[in-house]
């Protein structure tokens, strides 16, 4: 048979199963092997025409004679599989664990000498097979069953000294473990890593380590026998993607679980995630393995000793390795590693309980992750009008000098005490300007600007700068009267005006719109009123409303904001002659509903002056409305989730599509999920969209049962994730791309990367403040879900294999 269909099953980027060569070295051997794949069973392998010719044997061999057991005759494996055990990644064919159950050597009791009688014997359909192993010994019958069907096999126990007329199941031996670290050379298996939570300040204290926090990617490295397996938090494999680690470590002489973050460094030694996101093993650049924790050594499990022994361990074993660096740790002073992280450049720190156990898989308090942030000495350039009657000025005009210009490097509007705002709104009356210092326009999003003299310097904390060169969430620390900065030349430029007239009233593309109560406020606790919301969609809506145009409307109004109750509209009645809407038939109402469509600008502004906070369109549009341009999966938190575990759980869906192949754009829900859209181009039914997506839904679940549920009950669901993929149906809606949520905080449905869901986003970084900057810096990253396709056939092949 050879190895070409084995071959063809298998990427060998992805399963860390060895892609083999033909050998006829002849020696005879065999590997039973336990696989926990999508159903439990035993392989047996013989090693014959320098192939391990195999058979799958669901219940396992027996040493009852009694017992005849299946064997599927399957296709022919390497012989580097002899020692093959580890972990399949979910999305490979033959997705599971498998670890050696026995193994030895094998001949024909028939002609015990005569190696091509073996040969002869599989031609004809029967071998008599005598096994030395450790566990399957004597004589053994293999024979096919029926000559038209040739994969179905019998292997049947012959009565000799070994044999036993007791019940056998190989499952009662597995579980024996007294012989099982000799038989597979360790009884590790495949763990997820230990999580932790965030800390907010560094500390000093007895009872920790400090370590360095890397910015990479978590990886654990399994090694067996010199074989070494590479495999991320959600188990998918990086041993191909990383050859340089694999055979470093291949040197170790012990068997051994490591846990570490895998990084590329720059020239300074400081991690570069970007360039780790990029790495091609053709262009290996400066790649390290950062190991900070051991789970398995030599056999036994190290998972309840105390952290300081698992380093002490892990610091013996590993020797001097190219691209493998061992993670040192200081005792008690977390502050000044701390200190020290930040001057070099380093994400932050690590802070971990000297006597904590490992537990795999959980985010627990005894370890503790604690972020730098940044800080810059900024211009301050001007400050905008507060709409809220208890500031004085709503936020700073940020700008920095480079190369001889004054250069917007953003807005600044939190951080101040009621005290601080009133001294400094003091303090700039004396500065004011009447033109822009800056060379460039900047879009305030209709809000008022008063311009200064650029020559007060504050000092500000952010968590980075954009591509182009604005500060990300800065907070004001302090004034600096102790630092100048260089005042560019004067630039005359006239400031952006407001876009609402002096009445009432809003004119949109030739189209008067009549608002009302614009000074209510909608957020009392925030002081947001409905004018900055209808100022939040106007700055919006050049992205947005390709989202909403040709889609039914279900209206959800809260005219007296969130925290009354608010109501849902779907028949508008009275609408103004040039709101274009549409009649469909509702079975459950036996009546047409007129919904309103959102054409343009005008007709999304009309929602919101309704009292619509959150924009609900149809999944479809009106001239396919029985199709879907996308199936939408819902992740619904219970009360007691973290938005750390949806994310988890994002990262699993992401991983499931990337092995199938299918497109999937993240987007948070604005209150405290996630929803993810996978386009399908308008070409396949609700019900088509649903099943796909329950698919979808059934394989995260079984891969973290743990926190997710497909319960839909919400007395049954417990305290965990519900994977919803009923939202996929005709006059269903969900929150549009860039809608707002009528939650605290005025939250945001935003588009986002998977990359941003890795690098830990919260749902707070998207509010009506951020979002459209954030716009202007990012596009559109949903514009693809409009134009996506989807061949579902192919995708449903490849998650069927992956189940």
């Amino acid at each position: 048979m050879g190895l070409e269909k084995y071959q063809q099953k298998r990427d060998f980027d992805k399963t860390p199963e060895p892609a083999g060569s033909l050998d006829h070295s002849g020696q005879y051997r065999f590997v039973i092997q336990r696989h926990d794949a999508r159903r439990l069973h035993y392989d047996l392998r013989l090693e014959m025409k320098g192939v391990l010719k195999s058979w799958a044997i669901p219940k396992g061999p027996s040493m009852n004679p009694a017992d005849k057991r299946l064997a599927i005759h399957t296709e022919d494996h390497p012989l580097e599989y002899l020692t093959f055990q580890g972990t399949i990644p979910k999305g490979n064919y033959g997705a599971g664990k498998m670890i050696v159950w026995d193994h030895g050597r094998y001949e024909s009791y028939k002609a015990p000498n005569d190696p091509n009688k073996l040969e002869e014997e599989y031609e004809q359909g029967t071998l008599h097979l005598l096994f030395h192993g450790q566990r399957t010994k004597g004589k053994f019958t293999l024979v096919r069953t029926n000559y038209s069907k040739k994969d179905q096999w019998l292997l049947i126990k012959q009565e000799d000294t070994h044999s036993t007329n007791q019940n056998y199941d190989a499952e009662d031996q597995f579980l024996t473990t007294s012989n099982q670290a000799s038989l597979s050379g360790t009884t590790q298996e495949a763990l997820s890593p230990m999580l932790a939570t965030t800390g907010k300040t560094p500390f000093d204290h007895p009872d920790w380590l400090f370590e360095l926090k890397y910015d990479g990617y978590r990886i654990l490295a399994n090694v067996v026998n010199r074989r070494v397996n590479l495999y991320s938090r959600n188990n998918i494999s990086y041993t191909n993607k990383f050859p340089q680690i694999v055979q470093s470590l291949s040197s170790i002489s012990h068997d051994a679980l490591l846990d570490g973050e895998m990084v590329i460094l720059n020239s300074e030694g400081i991690p570069q995630f970007q360039d780790l996101q990029n790495y091609d093993k053709n262009q290996p650049g400066d790649l390290r393995y950062m190991v900070f924790d051991l789970l398995h050594l030599d056999g036994h499990s190290t998972l309840k000793l105390s952290l300081i022994q698992r380093k002490e361990l892990l610091s013996d074993l590993l020797p001097a390795l190219d691209h493998i660096l061992f993670t040192d740790h200081l005792s008690e002073k977390g502050t000044s590693l701390y200190k020290e992280a930040v001057k070099m450049g380093i994400e932050g720190i690590m802070a971990k309980k000297a006597d904590s156990r490992y537990h795999p898989g959980i985010r627990s308090n005894d370890w503790l992750k604690i972020k730098k942030f940044n800080t810059a000495d900024l211009l301050i350039c001007g400050y905008t009008e507060s709409d809220k009657s208890n500031r004085p000025f709503g936020s700073l005009m940020l700008g920095s000098m480079e190369e001889g210009q004054l250069k917007y490097r953003g807005q600044c509007g939190s951080g101040f005490s009621g005290s601080k705002m009133t001294e400094l709104f003091r303090l700039f009356q004396s500065y004011k300007r009447q033109k822009s210092p800056f060379h460039q326009k900047i879009n305030l999003n209709g809000r008022i600007p008063h311009w200064l003299e650029p020559k007060l310097v504050c000092e500000v904390k952010y968590s980075e700068i954009t591509s182009k060169g604005r500060f990300r969430h800065p907070v004001f620390l302090r004034m600096r009267p102790d630092k100048t900065l260089k005042m560019p030349p004067a630039i005359a430029f006239t400031p952006s005006e407001p876009k609402t007239d002096s009445g009432d009233g809003l004119e949109v593309n030739g189209i008067h719109l009549t608002l009302s109560n614009l000074e209510k406020v909608y957020w009392p606790q925030f002081g947001i009123r409905k004018y900055d919301l209808l100022d939040y969609y106007i700055a919006v809506s050049e992205v947005m409303l390709p989202h909403l145009v040709g889609r039914p409307q279900n209206l959800h109004r809260h005219p007296d904001g969130i925290d009354e109750p608010g109501f849902y509209q779907k028949d508008v009645e009275h609408a103004p002659d040039w709101l274009q809407t549409i009649k469909i038939y509702s079975e459950s109402s036996k009546k047409h509903i007129n919904y309103l469509l959102c054409q343009n600008e005008a007709a999304l502004l009309y929602m919101v002056n309704l009292g619509c906070i959150e924009i609900n369109p149809w999944l479809s549009q009106f001239d396919h409305i029985e199709y879907p341009d996308y199936t939408v999966i819902d992740l619904d938190p219970a009360p007691n989730n973290s938005f750390d575990e949806v994310v988890e759980v994002a990262l699993v869906i992401k991983e499931i599509l990337e092995i199938s192949q299918v497109a999937g754009f993240p987007k948070t829900s604005g209150s405290r999920g996630i929803h993810i859209y996978i386009p399908l181009g308008g070409e396949y039914t609700f019900e088509e969209s649903r099943d796909f997506a329950r698919l979808i839904c059934i394989l995260t679940h079984r891969k973290r049962p743990d926190i997710t549920t497909m319960e839909r009950s919400l007395k049954k669901r417990g305290p965990k994730i519900y994977l919803d993929y009923l939202q996929n149906r005709r006059g269903q809606t969900i929150a549009a791309p860039y809608s707002v949520r009528p939650v605290p905080g005025a939250l945001v449905s935003a588009p986002v990367t998977w990359g941003e869901l890795e690098e830990g986003v919260t749902l707070q970084d998207f509010t009506i403040d951020s979002i459209p900057e954030r716009i202007e810096e990012k596009n559109d990253l949903f514009a693809a879900t409009l134009s996506g396709r989807l061949d579902m056939m192919q995708a449903l092949g490849k998650l069927e294999r992956q189940g």
